[in-house]
């Protein structure tokens, strides 16, 4: 199963340095019965599309609650087990939940198949979310403007033989 888990730029550097993304338990998203259901869609392409976009949004929280973290997004493409990322029950329908899964264990990270970082481009725009994130979530429009400006930034992929230029 193809899972997507959310850090940021240190937090991937960490990852790097101990070979594993963890500890765990894990946050991470996937293609879930709950997010095939929201997004309406059978193309498994456009569904890991979603997940990734999910688990950047997750990314942006992450560099949100750290002021000294770069402003850039980053989401760690992982190869998993079947039954190893298992949905929350109780979070099914809860629409900020949406094809989030749990992983007990840390994962090794040549289990890694890509690595999706922001552009240096993106920064100035993912600074201005990650500072407007706490009034979209109390219901401002234009700073969920502002967060949904980040959004328009496609992540690059990276390959795992990548991640030292990345961090470095």
């Amino acid at each position: 199963m193809r899972v997507y888990v959310p850090l940021t730029l240190s937090g991937l550097a960490a990852a790097h340095g101990a070979g594993e993304v963890g500890p765990g338990p894990l946050t991470a998203y996937a293609v879930t019965p709950g997010l095939r259901e929201w997004y309406v869609s059978d193309d498994i392409e456009e569904l890991e599309y979603a997940a990734l976009n999910r688990a950047a949004s997750a990314s942006l929280r992450l560099i949100a609650g750290k002021p000294d973290e770069p402003r850039r997004r980053v989401v760690v493409a992982l190869d998993v087990a079947d039954g190893a990322a298992v949905a929350d029950p109780d979070h099914i329908l809860d629409a900020a939940s949406l094809g989030e899964v749990r992983i007990a264990a840390p994962v090794a990270l040549s289990k890694a198949a890509a690595v999706h970082v922001d552009a240096d481009d993106a920064e100035k725009d993912v600074a201005a979310a990650a500072a407007a994130l706490g009034a979209a979530d109390l219901g401002d429009d234009d700073a969920q403007f502002t967060v949904d400006g980040a959004e328009d930034h496609e992540l690059l992929w990276f390959g795992v033989q990548e991640i030292p230029g990345l961090i470095g």
